[in-house]
């Protein structure tokens, strides 16, 4: 939002010769007024923008000369230069245009004179030599053809010259760009030149009017010649494929173009043409002039690039309108299309598929111009039904899902034309009489469309365009609830364009329909029940992804169509929402998944206030939503409510809206609650909408100071004026200051990551969007003014954070503040932080260099470097005057502290050239490293200053780069470099370590190997063994403990330094040759860089990418190298911009070579090697011919085929894992896409390797080309529709494919189907059945494709025979998508005929598997198919019982085969869940075939009823037992279901399969019932608990006394809680012998010992339990509280944060089960000493990290808020509030109900002791922090969420407003100074240890200074509450005491006063 600037225009001022310039003087009068008096004072400005005002008083003045009648003969010299001024500017300057539009408008008088003179000086230009000047001369004679009269009437007097000239400079350009092969930059300029000379001759032919008679010219006239020399380059153009494809395609319209106006007579042209494209051209019926002209296209073979543009030329430059060209014209159509379809199948380049779909596009445009006036022939031809109109459909439905866009864009053209052709071809009266319903084409096309699945683009696409053809009535008319189904696909967000796109078309379409047949209003009704209440439905139920995209996309349209309908939605959203709100029960409110009626109403007005549809937002808050409503929005649990709310308040059609005194009231109540959003989506919605807030108010503001400045002069009646604009002005900056505010105290110590990326975000865009004023510009609000000492600190400490981007957010808003506030005035300051950057940039931790690199940059920028450090460098240092710019003072500083880093960094190489592991130990190089880099990336290196001085800090970079990368890589080189980590922290592990290291000794060389050292504390390191004069810089990092350590060096530590060095290098090298200018000669002036150092560089990173190999270290390396690379592509220096090449063409040698002796690594995936042949080709410039690409392909493609030779084995690896790497690479696009087939077959035949690294590069490379040809999966599902294509479409991309997959399928078939088929097993049947398994029909597939998938079938279903268990499953479900649907029950039919009879004497169980497999697949796939109610489908299925029933032997006991037995099962259940429904009032279908009976017998004769006599060694004896329980438990539903059924007809009862003895019959039984029970529990069954289930309480009781297996026992446990307690409680002590008070205590004692999931089932059902027992046993109360106890200490360890999330949400619902008893009773049960730890469990959950567990703790105080004696407590009872809100509002309930229970005395010293932190131990925690060990990679406490002193501040402000409201003093003495002893020894201990802290330790001590601060806040918020106790009359007395003994001894730490609290 904000009104941008408008861009100022830039114009080059004019200039002419010195000869012209005098002329002018000469010619100029004394008064000047004449013309050349005009154009000299022209001349002499130099501002462009001035010279066009001149310009355009050219021809007024010579329209005054010529009513003089005057003919001053300087006009005439004046023209001339005029005609030179205007073939001296360049193209794009916009005076060109000016000055022709002037000369447009000349007097008739003077125009001879201004032609005669362009003619003169246009001659003198195409008389140029230069080549490198042609392109010049060319675009004049383009302008001068563009809306020029005088230029192309100049033209048309010189076409013999132009014509001569455009051949002349065509013919050099081509000859020059040949001669410079390979150098692509000068070749882009040269063949971006031939480019537009074949454009502008096209140009020349179509607008000059001498070329219509030019076929009467004698053919020796130099005109002819010239032409015919033209039509020659042209064609040559044309058929060369090594030029741009954009030449070649102008090209081919000039060849026709050119054809056109030479060929005589004009009506045998499409007979030409025909020929031409039909490769049928009679050489001797043609003239010679065009035999020699065009020979190549007439008698050789030309590319399909050729024919393709010849095809464009000809639809492009004929005319096809009516009929022009008669019966040859339309042959000629007829023929482009046919050999348009041949090449279709022939192209495969992405560029190539593009111009074709756009040249397929305009024959359908050519189509219908030629259809309005055309023979009944043609229409025939294409009619609906015609084979040409069946392949352009073909062709559509393969190129609808095609990843560019814009050739899917072309389909969607080719599809209404498709329709507009077959409108064409119907006669007028078949049209007029038979309609819509009888045009058969239209209506199959429709229906084919709508049984599509919604995943599939096109679908919407074409569906848009037959609503637009034929009206919604016909689609809405067959799918009735269209609308709901596209709403439903909007939670895709590839789908939501189209989707909302559809719906937009549709709902525009149904409107106009409705209003044109309607007679009154009630078409509305219509209208609104078919959009409107779909949508409504999907605001408040829909999940949050599909409710946001409906939102975004589909709303705004809806309301755009009719904004009317916005009443309907708010009054139908403001019913439903009142009476959720109105009822008085918590669950009603709606899970967490649902926004409900608030959200969609907030969504709506939020698109109506955005779109313009509400007419003030003061509208809006009066007639349209309350108050309260939009506070509830604000803090509703449901994130997208919340954003929705601010929405509404932040957006508005109008950028100049005033901001409400209400708006801005509620924007401070959201931010005080939201800034600590954990979602990275929502978070970054909440800053941008902020931001627009501020862009309001910023711009409101400046019509306010206007209107306060008019205000005097009179009062304008309208919104701005209800208050006096400086009122409003005050309120704004009074908001803003508040805003910022609230925004710094959320940067208070421990604050959440999200917390501060919030705030800083926010703060950010106010110091953007209110800048500093400058001259007359005036603002409302400045940051600046709001930053005092204390802030800037507290911006100084974002640094520390672990996470970047707080470091970033921070170092931006600190460069956006003026100098003066961040100027640093302390001298000691500026040293301490100095020091601090420098010594952490050599720690040990990673992320500390980081803070270091900010911290050094902030200082350079801020001019803020020490005096020291200039006394350091004085001898380097440039000197530099008073007057030193800003950036040169940034160039001065960054030189300094590179100076420093690099020298101190030169020191530690030289004694990590000692010992490396001391360096990894103390000071590793890293970290100086990164800081260099960070300082550089900030300078802009190509306009330094001090050149000078840089080039030799540069030299020294580079050399000790490379002396770093010699100390680390023999570790990152050897052969293991990853497992090298003995982590233990004993002695014994140096002599593992060196063992290790001496395993890879070969490669590396540094002393270190010889001798595994143990580092001690720094004080005891052995100087003999260790350097001596090593410096002290790791002092601060000392250990301090009580006891000596050692510090082992671990060989993880000596490998991270290591890598990260290398990483470090490699960045620091690529940022200096993509920052630095480089030279070519030894001594230039501004170069930094010299080519040899560049080639130095490159061969730097040519080695470790090649050698390294260690993942971390070659992946920055190839970061470092493609800077590098796309710097050389774009050098001009030529032998530079080759080096990639000759270093592409080098290592494709060495791989092909395969010397033993070769370093590149054949293990680890090839290593660096992929990177390094990425980097070199994805540099190569993508506007070219990709020629690198090419060869490299070819190459690796020959390679990674199979080999006989075992010697090209590792060439073989290494070009299958390059392969992998280049189609991984998403920057190569589409370019790698024609190599996908050959890469799919060399991983496939790769697989049938016996060399196992072959086989294993096959399957990396196999999986990538998966994912790169169907798309990253994005779903569980493996085979999800998203990721799948149809066959047609796949194998039309990838033709070669369909060969290769059929002959390859075939052969493992064979060998399946072989008689020593178990011994064959093709390991490529996997791949194959992988590939085939994504394919499946469609719909669409027609009859014109001759790649059909039928042959596949056969060989699939052969498959399913082979000997693997796996493969006879992908077998079954690969066939699945080959045959269609209504296909399903032919072909299973004819699967279970194959199968064997129970007589049958030989037989395969194998054969059997993979049949009955591929039986039930396809079964599945029709239960779950939208014709399963289908009548006629079923009677399907009836059938295929009918045969399923015939081998029914193979589910009883004569088949030995378990596992077969159970597949069969299997289908028997499937079939029971399919015909399960009566069809038609008959019985169902199962009944009426005695289908159940046969069930019924299977199941009475298993091994179910008559025991088993198998033990688990049978195989598929587990999943035989699951299949027969799962039939056994469908045949008991099925009676059960059946009314008026006798008991005794039920095949087998639950407490039988209950009582089984194996657990996977008692597990699924369980399963089936815990279902039912769930179903009965929610209320969401139809008819409740069936009869069945009735009275099983004693069962299942029983049950769980004697259950041993864990799942089982959990799952009865879980029946038993959903249950109601009232039905089994009664009877434990029947049933087993247990008190219901001695089953809650068995219960709990389960929950406190057993595993998580049933600890937390367990622990709900306790909980339920004591709930009802509260409930329904008054006078047994009292007896519950010792169980009760045991119960809240159970609760209270199920709390901790490092318990699983399920312990955690067991507890949630246990808590809130028990609130209204335990919590919130008015008459406590509890002691309140176990009430007030069940409130600070509640309050523990509500500060989880885990937002399901703050989820439901949210219910918990959503429950204790909705009580009777509680509601009151607060504003939000019965509201669904977020959890950072729930944290204050439980607190203010617990305040509340202790003044209830009047329980304040002993109740408030809890609370004051969780404020002072009393069980969380606080001296522990000091004393662990001096004790703890240095680990590598452990960060600080880092919180995501919780934070300790938001909690502080909640409880304080609560307990401060409990004490002023009470009127006693509640406390006694005692307890008092039981607390005020505590909290002042914390605080003497506080000050303590800050004392002990460095100068810097925010820096230095970050994690320890966070937790003394947390500390010290806590401490002194609770010092002031025992001081208002106490009775102070200054409650701050202690605090300020307390402070400054803190502060003084940290001098640099921020002012602590109520910050937090």
């Amino acid at each position: 939002m904000g009104v941008k600037k408008k861009k100022e225009m830039q114009v080059t001022a004019l200039t002419i010769c010195h000869q012209d310039l005098e002329t002018l003087r000469s010619l100029a009068d004394v008064e000047g007024k004449n013309l050349a008096s005009l154009l000299l004072h022209c001349v002499q400005l130099t501002d462009g923008v001035s010279q066009i005002h001149c310009v355009k008083q050219i021809v007024p003045l010579l329209e005054k000369a010529d009513k003089n009648g005057a003919c001053d003969p300087s006009i005439r010299s004046c023209l001339d230069i005029l005609a030179g001024i205007y073939l001296s500017l360049s193209l794009k300057n916009p005076l060109k245009k000016v000055l022709a539009s002037s000369l447009n408008g000349l007097p008739e008088f003077f125009l001879t004179e201004a032609v005669q003179s362009f003619t003169s000086r246009l001659q003198e230009e195409l008389s140029t030599t230069d080549v490198y000047s042609y392109r010049k001369v060319i675009d004049n004679i383009s302008s001068c053809m563009e809306n020029f009269d005088v230029g192309r009437a100049g033209v048309s007097n010189l076409l013999k010259n132009v014509l001569h000239f455009m051949q002349k400079s065509l013919t050099e350009i081509s000859e020059e760009n040949r001669k410079f092969a390979g150098n692509h930059i000068v070749q882009t300029q040269l063949m971006n030149d031939l480019s537009v000379g074949t454009r502008v001759s096209v140009m020349l032919v179509q607008k000059i009017q001498d070329f219509q008679t030019l076929h009467v010219r004698i053919s020796s006239s130099p005109t002819w010649q010239s032409m015919c020399g033209l039509l020659s380059i042209f064609t040559k153009f044309l058929i060369d494929d090594h030029l741009l494809q954009t030449i070649q395609s102008t090209s081919g319209l000039a060849v026709i173009l050119f054809i056109k106006a030479m060929f005589h007579p004009p009506e045998e042209i499409p007979d030409l043409i025909s020929s031409l494209l039909l490769r049928s051209v009679d050489c001797t019926s043609i003239p010679d002039w065009f035999l020699n002209c065009c020979r190549s296209l007439c008698c050789a073979d030309v590319s399909q690039s050729t024919l393709l543009f010849l095809c464009q030329g000809t639809l492009t430059m004929l005319d096809w309108q009516n009929g022009r060209m008669g019966p040859s014209g339309e042959a000629l159509l007829l023929n482009i299309v046919h050999v348009l379809f041949t090449l279709s199948s022939q192209i495969k380049e992405s560029t190539l598929e593009l111009f074709f779909s756009r040249i397929l596009a305009s024959w359908t445009n050519s189509a219908i111009h030629v259809l309005e006036s055309s023979s009944p022939s043609l229409k025939d031809s294409l009619n609906g039904n015609s084979s040409i109109v069946g392949k352009l459909l073909e062709y559509v439905y393969t190129h609808w899902e095609h990843p560019l866009d814009a050739l899917r864009h072309q389909t969607k053209i080719i599809f209404r034309n498709v329709l507009q052709i077959h409108q064409l071809t119907k006669e007028k009266s078949d049209s007029e009489a038979s309609g819509l319903a009888a045009d058969r084409f239209i209506c199959e096309l429709t229906e084919s469309l709508l049984r599509l699945e919604w995943h599939v683009k096109g679908k919407y696409m074409c569906l848009g365009c037959l609503v637009d053809y034929t009206g919604i009535g016909h689609i809405l008319a067959l799918a009735k609830t269209i609308p709901s189904q596209i709403l439903e696909v909007m939670g895709d967000q590839s789908l939501v364009p189209y989707a909302s796109d559809l719906l937009e078309t549709m709902f525009r379409s149904h409107k106009s329909h409705l209003k044109s047949q309607a007679v009154d209003s009630t078409w509305i009704d219509e209208w609104h029940e078919t959009w409107v209440s779909p949508l409504l439905f999907i605001l408040c139920e829909g999940n949050l992804d599909q409710k946001s995209y409906v939102i975004d996309y589909y709303l705004p349209k809806l309301l755009n169509c009719s904004p009317e309908s916005l009443s309907y939605m708010v009054k139908i959203l403001q019913s439903s929402a009142d009476a959720k709100s109105g009822q008085q029960s918590f669950p009603s409110l709606g899970s967490y998944n649902s926004t409900g009626a608030l959200g969609a109403l907030m969504a709506c007005l939020r698109a109506a206030r955005a779109h313009g549809h509400l007419r003030s937002a003061t509208d809006v808050w009066r007639n349209l939503v309350s108050s309260a409503r939009i506070k509830q929005g604000l803090i509703h649990q449901h994130c997208q409510v919340r954003i929705d709310t601010l929405g509404l308040l932040c957006e508005s059609n109008r950028s100049t809206e005033i901001v409400s005194t209400e708006e801005m009231q509620w924007i401070q109540f959201f931010i005080a609650y939201n800034l600590n959003s954990q979602s990275p989506g929502v978070r970054q919605q909440i800053c941008s909408l902020l931001k627009k807030l501020f862009c309001r108010i910023q711009e409101s503001s400046q019509v306010l100071y206007k209107l306060e400045q008019s205000r005097s002069k009179h009062e304008p009646e309208n919104e701005l004026s209800k208050q006096h604009p400086s009122v409003s002005l005050q309120q704004y900056k009074n908001f803003m200051s508040s805003i910022c505010n609230s925004l710094f105290e959320a940067l208070f110590p421990g604050s959440s990551y999200p917390t501060r990326f919030s705030a800083l975000t926010i703060l950010g865009s106010v110091a953007e969007v209110f800048p500093v004023p400058e001259g007359q510009v005036q603002t409302v609000y400045q940051l600046s003014h709001d930053i005092d000492v204390g802030r800037f600190q507290t911006l100084m400490e974002c640094f520390t954070s672990t996470f970047e981007e707080v470091k970033i957010l921070a170092f931006d808003l600190l460069m956006k503040l003026p100098k003066t506030v961040v100027q640093f005035q302390d001298s000691e300051k500026l040293q301490g932080l100095f020091q601090a950057a420098l010594e952490l940039s050599t720690s040990t931790k990673p992320y500390d260099c980081v803070t270091a690199s900010y911290l050094l940059n902030f200082l350079i920028w801020q001019n803020a470097l020490p005096s020291s450090l200039s006394a350091y460098l004085q001898t380097q240092q440039a000197a530099c005057g008073d007057g030193d710019t800003s950036a040169i003072v940034v160039e001065k500083n960054t030189l300094m502290v590179i100076k420093c880093l690099l020298e101190n960094l030169e020191e530690e190489i030289s004694q990590a050239e000692n010992s490396l592991l001391q360096a990894a130990a103390s000071f590793p190089l890293y970290g100086r490293a990164h800081c260099i880099t960070g300082a550089l990336q900030r300078l802009s290196l190509n306009s330094l200053q001090l050149v000078s001085e840089w080039r030799p800090v540069v030299e020294k970079l580079l050399l000790v780069s490379y002396r770093l990368s010699a100390v680390v890589s023999p570790v990152i080189q050897s052969s293991s470099p990853e497992g090298l980590i003995p982590m233990d922290t004993d002695s014994e592990s140096a002599s593992r370590l060196q063992t290790i290291l001496s395993e890879i000794q070969p490669r590396d060389t540094n002393d270190y190997f010889n001798q595994a050292k143990i580092l001690k504390e720094r004080d005891s390191f052995d100087l003999e063994d260790l350097n001596a004069s090593v410096p002290d810089i790791g002092a601060s990092a000392e250990i301090k403990g009580k006891e000596r350590k050692t510090c082992d060096v671990t060989a993880q530590m000596v490998l991270v330094c290591c890598w990260r060095s290398m990483k470090e290098v490699a960045l620091l090298l690529g940022t200096l040759c993509q920052l630095l200018p480089m030279q070519s000669t030894p001594e230039p002036r501004s170069g930094l860089l010299t080519v040899e150092q560049v080639k130095e560089i490159g061969d730097y990173f040519k080695q470790h990418l090649l050698q390294s190999r260690h993942r971390g270290a070659f992946e920055l390396a190839y970061t470092g190298f493609v800077k590098l690379t796309e710097i050389l592509n774009r050098c001009p220096n030529v032998s530079l911009q080759k080096l990639p090449e000759h270093w592409l063409w080098n290592v494709l040698e060495e791989i092909k070579c395969s010397d033993p002796s070769s370093k590149l690594c054949a293990t680890r995936r090839s290593a660096g090697l992929p990177f390094y042949i990425q980097a070199l080709l994805a540099s190569e410039p993508k506007k070219g011919k990709m020629d690198l690409l090419k060869i490299t392909m070819k190459e690796l493609i020959s390679l990674a085929g199979p080999t006989d030779d075992s010697q090209s084995t590792v060439s073989q690896v290494h070009a299958l894992n390059i392969l992998r790497a280049l189609f991984r690479d998403t920057r190569l696009g589409e370019n790698i896409i024609p190599y996908v087939a050959d890469g799919a077959k060399a991983s496939i035949l790769g697989f049938t390797s016996p060399v196992w690294a072959v086989r294993n590069s096959s399957t990396l490379l196999f999986s990538t080309l998966i994912t790169r040809i169907f798309g990253v999966k994005r779903g569980k599902d493996e085979l999800s529709k998203k990721n799948r294509m149809t066959g047609s479409e796949f194998f039309s991309r990838f033709p070669e494919l369909y060969p290769f997959l059929l002959q390859q399928l075939e052969a493992v078939a064979n060998t399946v189907d072989s008689d020593a088929g178990e011994l064959n097993r093709h390991p490529s049947m996997f791949l194959l059945l992988l590939v085939l398994g994504r394919l499946y029909p469609s719909p669409m597939d027609g009859t014109y494709s001759t790649l059909s998938m039928a042959p596949f079938i056969p060989f699939i279903m052969r498959c399913g025979h082979s000997p693997v268990y796996r493969s006879r499953e992908m077998a079954a479900r690969a066939l699945v998508p080959f045959v269609m649907v209504d296909e399903i029950p032919n072909t299973i039919r004819t699967l279970l005929a194959k199968l064997p009879n129970s007589t049958d004497q030989c037989f395969r169980q194998n054969h059997i598997h993979g049949t009955l497999l591929q039986v039930f697949h396809l079964l599945q796939a029709f239960s779950d198919s939208k014709y399963r109610l289908n009548a006629y489908f079923q009677q399907e299925l009836a059938d295929v019982a009918v045969c399923t029933r015939a081998k029914l032997w193979l589910a009883k006991r004569q088949n030995p085969c378990l596992v077969t037995r159970a597949v069969y099962i299997d289908i028997l259940f499937l079939l029971t869940r399919c015909l399960d429904k009566p069809t038609k009032g008959n019985q169902p279908a199962l009944e009426h075939l005695g289908f159940w009976g046969d069930i019924r017998r299977i199941i009475s004769r298993s091994e179910l009823i008559t025991g088993f006599p198998y033990t688990f060694t049978v195989p598929g004896l587990p999943q035989y037992l699951q299949s027969l329980t799962k039939l056994a438990i469908s045949a008991v539903w099925a009676v059960e279901a059946q009314a008026g059924e006798q008991a005794r007809d039920i095949p087998i009862s639950f407490p039988q399969l209950l009582e089984s003895s194996f657990p996977e019959v008692r597990l699924l039984t369980l399963e089936a019932l815990l279902e039912r029970f769930s179903t009965a529990a929610s209320g969401l069954g139809e008819k409740g608990l069936p009869p069945l289930l009735w009275n099983m309480g004693g069962t299942f009781l029983m049950l769980a006394m004697k259950e041993n297996h864990p799942e089982c026992f959990c799952k009865i446990l879980k029946i038993l809680h959903r249950m109601d307690p009232s039905e089994w409680l009664p009877e434990t002590e029947h049933c087993i012998h247990l008190t219901p008070k001695e089953f809650l205590i068995w219960t709990m004692d389960i929950a406190s010992n057993e595993r998580s999931e049933i600890q937390s089932v367990a622990l709900r059902l306790a909980s339920k339990v004591i709930a009802h027992r509260m409930q329904t046993c008054e006078e047994t109360r009292d007896s519950m509280v010792p169980t009760l106890k045991q119960w809240v200490r159970l609760v209270a360890a199920s709390c901790g944060e490092h318990l699983p999330t399920e312990s955690r949400l067991a507890a949630a619902e246990a808590l809130t089960s028990t609130t209204p008893f335990l919590l919130t009773s008015p008459d406590p049960v509890l002691e309140l000493q176990d009430t007030l730890a069940l409130w600070r469990c509640v309050l523990t959950l509500l500060q989880s990290e885990e937002q399901a567990v703050r989820d439901a703790a949210t219910e918990t105080v959503a429950t204790a808020m909705s009580q009777e004696n509680t509601c009151q407590s607060t504003e939000f009872a019965f509201c669904q509030v977020d959890a950072s809100i729930a944290l204050t509002l439980a607190l203010a309930v617990l305040c509340d109900l202790l003044q209830q229970w009047d329980q304040l005395a002993p109740g408030l010293p809890v609370l004051l002791g969780w404020l002072l932190g009393e069980g969380e131990d606080f001296v522990v925690h000091v004393e662990s922090t001096h004790q703890v060990e240095d680990y590598l990679f452990e960060k600080a406490e880092i919180n995501f969420w919780a934070e300790t002193l938001t909690f502080v501040k909640y409880l304080y402000k609560h307990l401060s407003h409990l004490l002023s409201k009470s009127s006693w003093c509640p406390l006694s003495p005692e307890s008092l100074r039981h607390l005020h002893r505590t909290a002042s020894e914390q605080c003497h201990l506080l000050s303590q240890l800050f004392r002990e802290l460095p100068p810097t330790a925010e820096f230095l001590k970050t994690v320890e200074f966070t937790r003394l601060r947390i500390q010290e806040e806590r401490t002194l918020a609770c010092l002031r509450l025992l001081a208002f106790l106490e009775g102070k009359e200054r409650e701050d007395t202690l605090v300020l005491s307390a402070s400054d003994s803190v502060a003084e001894t940290n001098p640099f730490t921020l002012a602590r006063t109520e910050t937090a609290c």
